[in-house]
């Protein structure tokens, strides 16, 4: 007996709710995507019975070329192999046209990153001198945070959980903790050693209020800073600039910086603190973009005419 369009979707409606019990929005999910294959195949004048591999591969194709990212396009294809999968089990088809067809590359989202100068206008040392003795003391915590997030690329768990006796100011670097309780040594420039230096002076001293804490950075009265209380810090620095920005894009601009000015990927591997480096590399392809959008900009012959 050959079935309609209708009809196998309904009976795999079916099969997904009772046998499967999958719920209403995933069901739903599963009939909107496979919905879309029917469209396409009604402009072959083919069903999903006769269906060929090349009908599926043809349907992909045309996904990407409408700009479909890949995830979508990935999820959309598990849906037809659960059609088919039913409809082999059912002996409805005696082949099923998804195999040996391999699920859509998942492309990695790229990191966002500031531009250098977008980092030089988040950096510019603060004028204080007609305020207070806290506003002062904020404002060098607060920089002295922005200049490691950068310096280091390090994470917000990170930097609110560095303690005094994990900065060698002396020889330059800093030991994090990261995932999975990891400890890693990250060098620290110049201007982030200054930084450091100008806070844990007097108002370093102001924020704790004769408090005792091991750790760095404080919050008044000696309080551990907050993720979200950092996250606003962040998001305040880049106010002025247009564009907020968020420690994660200070961590990846240092990444991508780093990477465009001919850095190696094992030593950005390590001062990240990814465990693989095929997590780092990611960070070549920032830098690509940005060497071609330079490039296209600025090379007399770059432009067609």
């Amino acid at each position: 007996m050959s079935l309609s369009n209708q009809e196998v979707l309904d009976r795999f409606t079916d099969y997904l709710k009772i046998e499967k019990g999958l719920a209403r929005l995933t069901v739903q999910a599963y009939r909107t995507d496979i919905n879309q294959f029917a469209a396409h195949l009604k402009n072959r004048t083919r069903t999903f019975l006769s269906a060929s591999r090349e009908d599926v591969r043809g349907f992909l194709q045309e996904l990407f070329s409408n700009s479909v990212d890949g995830r979508s396009v990935g999820r959309k294809l598990s849906a037809l192999r659960h059609l088919y999968r039913f409809l082999l089990l059912d002996k409805h088809i005696a082949h099923d046209p998804t195999l040996n067809i391999d699920s859509p590359r998942q492309w990695k989202v790229l990191p966002k990153s500031l531009a250098p100068d977008e980092i030089q206008a988040m950096l510019v040392k603060p004028d204080t001198t007609a305020e207070g003795k806290l506003a002062i003391a904020l404002a060098a915590r607060d920089r002295a945070m922005l200049e490691m997030f950068y310096a280091g690329a390090l994470r917000v768990s990170e930097i609110i959980g560095v303690n005094i006796e994990d900065v060698k100011m002396d020889l330059g670097y800093v030991l994090v903790r990261g995932k999975g309780d990891k400890e890693r040594i990250v060098p620290l420039g110049k201007s982030a050693l200054e930084a450091l230096a100008v806070y844990m002076g007097q108002p370093r001293a102001f924020l704790a209020g004769g408090k005792a804490s091991a750790l760095l950075f404080l919050g008044r009265g000696a309080r551990k800073l907050t993720r979200q209380r950092v996250w606003q810090m962040v998001r305040g620095a880049s106010g002025g600039g247009g564009r907020k920005a968020s420690p994660h894009m200070l961590r990846h601009s240092c990444a991508t910086h780093m990477v465009a000015n001919g850095a190696d990927l094992r030593t950005v591997q390590t001062i990240l603190g990814h465990s693989d480096i095929s997590t780092t590399q990611v960070y070549t392809h920032v830098a690509l973009d940005r060497l071609k959008s330079v490039y296209h900009k600025h090379h007399p012959r770059a432009k067609a005419k």
